[in-house]
């Protein structure tokens, strides 16, 4: 079959609803944490040079930016029909179904569907970096990537190495002083951590992390919602037990006239959102439910805002009570992922794998078009006893005040 035909007959299948099988991602510079549920003799199945897994991405059509040796469809989610014969890219589906996927406002602004999310499942902090803003990424014909942070309990069995993130810069710091920093980044340990604060993590809490603003994502596995673009640059040079970072890392993303030019890394920085003295009262997100609690119990489920702070993505977690069945509504598309339960998500079956091998298909993961989100999905709890948890990843949704 072709493109086109398999995307029609995905759609008609679901009723509005995509299967979505798992997308799984190496980093060359990070550390499994192995909490994703991949099975443990799979984290290294792209083989050593191009690292181990430690992302999977949710509702994708943005190509991970990987470097040489990078396949063309890394980070790209596929659909997949009932039958588990014939696939498709969510991307290809989009571009072919357009507004009968992603709706009429978000295809004639976009013209894409224009986020993804993420578990990101590293054992150790990362280097404080940055992702570029608009008007930096534009200069090599990318967007600027706003993203959010999430840690839910279920992937989060053990806090890693470091469960701490920095973020930002302290509000005395002065731009000479990371000047300095980045010029001696080749240098060694190039002491930009001294320049900021720690946060600990706490689970089923979050943070909104703004483009241009420099943060060093702790150990923890996180849900990260974010704008769809894979920009970054490596601003710290050396990690905690000796992990260095490449050179070229704090170039990534440069424009070529520009490498060289530390004035300009300078210049990628959002100093005001860096320096913020109010930066956890602005940034940190606990959740925030939509409707009173105990009216949503009352009608079987719960459900909460995750990630709020940012217009161009957001996040929900929705959680089914043992033994009900509920409908629920939103006013845009979504994907999804299901952390824990089993039972009936529209007219698929909903499971949560606890372990999957690296090709195997699931039953945990999905994507709700613009008229079936509407319409409502309804969602069926088997359990006597345990509860089915969600979360749900969107690009803009009207519904979201911030």
């Amino acid at each position: 079959m072709s493109k086109s035909e398999i995307a029609q007959k995905a759609i008609e299948e679901g009723k509005g609803i995509f299967r979505l099988t798992p997308t799984w991602v190496p980093r060359s510079f990070c550390r499994p944490g192995k909490r994703m549920k991949l099975h443990p003799n799979d984290y290294y199945v792209f083989g050593l040079e191009r690292g181990g897994i430690d992302e999977r991405w949710f509702a994708s059509t943005t190509h991970a930016d990987n470097g040489p040796g990078t396949p063309d469809d890394e980070g790209l989610s596929y659909i997949v029909t009932n039958d588990g014969k014939d696939k498709v890219l969510l991307k290809d589906a989009v571009d072919i179904l357009k507004a009968d996927v992603i709706g009429d406002a978000l295809w004639k602004k976009y013209g894409r569907w224009s986020m993804f999310s993420k578990f990101f499942d590293n054992f150790g902090p990362l280097p404080h970096h940055v992702h570029h803003r608009d008007m930096h990424a534009k200069r090599i014909g990318m967007s600027g990537k706003p993203e959010m942070y999430f840690f839910p309990a279920q992937v989060n069995n053990h806090g890693g190495e470091f469960p701490f993130t920095f973020f930002g810069l302290n509000p005395e710091t002065t731009k000479d002083e990371v000047l300095a920093a980045l010029k001696g980044f080749a240098k060694g340990d190039n002491r930009l951590l001294s320049l900021a604060k720690a946060y600990a993590l706490d689970v089923d809490t979050g943070w909104d992390v703004p483009p241009g603003v420099l943060h060093a994502p702790g150990s923890l596995c996180t849900y990260e919602p974010q704008f769809a673009s894979d920009v970054f640059a490596m601003y710290q040079s050396v990690l905690y037990f000796g992990h260095c970072v490449p050179e070229d890392f704090l170039w990534k993303n440069c424009p070529p006239e520009e490498k060289g030019n530390y004035d300009y890394l300078l210049e990628v920085l959002d100093w005001d959102k860096n320096i913020d003295p109010d930066f956890h009262k602005n940034r940190f997100m606990a959740p925030k439910p939509v409707k009173p609690v105990e009216q949503m119990k009352s009608e079987g489920y719960i459900e909460e805002w995750v990630c709020y702070k940012c217009k161009e993505a957001g996040a929900k977690r929705l959680t089914v009570l043992p033994g009900k069945t509920v409908t629920i509504k939103d006013a845009v598309a979504y994907g999804i992922i299901c952390l824990q339960g089993t039972g009936k998500f529209g007219s698929y079956a909903l499971e949560t794998p606890s372990l999957i091998r690296y090709g195997q298909l699931t039953n945990d993961e999905f994507f709700v078009t613009e008229k079936a989100a509407k319409e409502g999905v309804t969602i069926t709890n088997v359990s006597a006893c345990d509860e089915i948890v969600i979360l749900k990843h969107f690009a803009e949704n009207p519904e979201l005040v911030i």
